[in-house]
């Protein structure tokens, strides 16, 4: 293993104990934001040294009415993760073994660091497709942490006219200028236009960003909600999204769209803007002490060699 990120979920399970209805119920190995090199193929199909991410997931068996949508079969996982029993664990470790079409080998021009996006760039990218596409229209991306930031660089990447980027603290905004912002909102300090945009997605996974998503988005307009929430009931404002006739659409990790990613890794090095910290494995318990403090990380990379 090269690198490992430190995605929300990681988070939620570290100090909730949880991610949504998620629970820890034993030892958990977080990591599924990762890059590497192949250590040993048996088949003899990858060279050893060869450069590659992984994608996550395994998949259940195919189920009517679910073609096309393999990461929402029952049956299936996803590395780190407490959705199955036992838990699936991660890679953030030395060695991880994986299946052989988990495999995604990287261009030599992508470094393992960026690489190690390709997962929460493909979530980004999901919610995109999920949303209809996002070229030529305004788009707004409520919360600019390391998924709303993602979502703002494909949107710009992807061709929207406009992307608006929302937080509730300066440095995300920053952040979030730097990976094609056009404009940033500090939510409350500045308001947020209502009935004004194509397309948006709600990255926080807070009722009250998803209450402003609604009233944000114009007629007829959609709004793709990619933040996990908690599980039990959300305090949310329903009844514009009647009255605008509104499409909200779940978005739900992603299918293939990590191949997607790694093409726009490789073709876009100012991505790396959302990476603030690469933080050696002997300092984890500190990443992810720096990864809970959004005003001064967007990203936070553990890197997993053996020096």
């Amino acid at each position: 293993m090269a690198y490992a990120g430190i995605c929300g979920s990681d988070l939620h399970y570290y100090y909730e104990g949880a991610n949504g209805a998620f629970v820890v119920r034993e030892p958990l190995i977080p990591g599924h934001e990762l890059s590497a090199t192949v250590a040993e193929d048996p088949s003899g199909e990858f060279a050893g040294g060869t450069p590659v991410t992984v994608h996550p997931a395994t998949f259940g068996p195919d189920v009517p009415g679910l073609e096309g949508h393999r990461h929402l079969r029952p049956g299936g996982s996803y590395l780190g993760s407490a959705s199955t029993w036992p838990h699936t664990q991660g890679g953030m470790s030395e060695y991880l073994l994986v299946r052989r079409d988990m495999i995604r080998v990287l261009p030599a021009s992508l470094p393992l660091a960026r690489a190690a996006l390709a997962e929460p760039l493909a979530v980004a990218l999901h919610g995109i497709n999920i949303a209809g596409g996002v070229q030529g229209k305004n788009v707004l991306v409520c919360g600019s942490g390391p998924i709303g930031l993602l979502a703002t660089f494909a949107a710009a990447a992807l061709g929207a006219a406009s992307v608006t980027a929302t937080d509730v603290l300066d440095g995300p905004l920053r952040r979030a200028t730097a990976l094609g912002a056009t404009t940033v909102l500090r939510i409350g300090r500045e308001e947020v236009p209502q009935n004004t945009y194509d397309v948006t997605f709600e990255c926080a996974g807070v009722a009250v960003s998803i209450s402003t998503a609604i009233a944000a988005t114009r007629p007829a307009g959609v709004v793709a909600q990619v933040g996990m929430l908690g599980a039990g009931p959300q305090p949310v404002v329903l009844a514009p999204y009647i009255s605008k006739e509104l499409q909200l659409r779940g978005c739900f990790r992603f299918n293939d769209e990590i191949d997607q990613a790694v093409e726009l890794l490789d073709a876009n090095p100012h991505v790396e803007a959302a990476v603030t910290h690469v933080m050696p494995a002997d300092d984890a318990l500190e990443a992810f002490a720096v990864a809970k403090d959004s005003e001064v990380s967007g990203k936070v990379l553990v890197s997993l060699w053996n020096d």
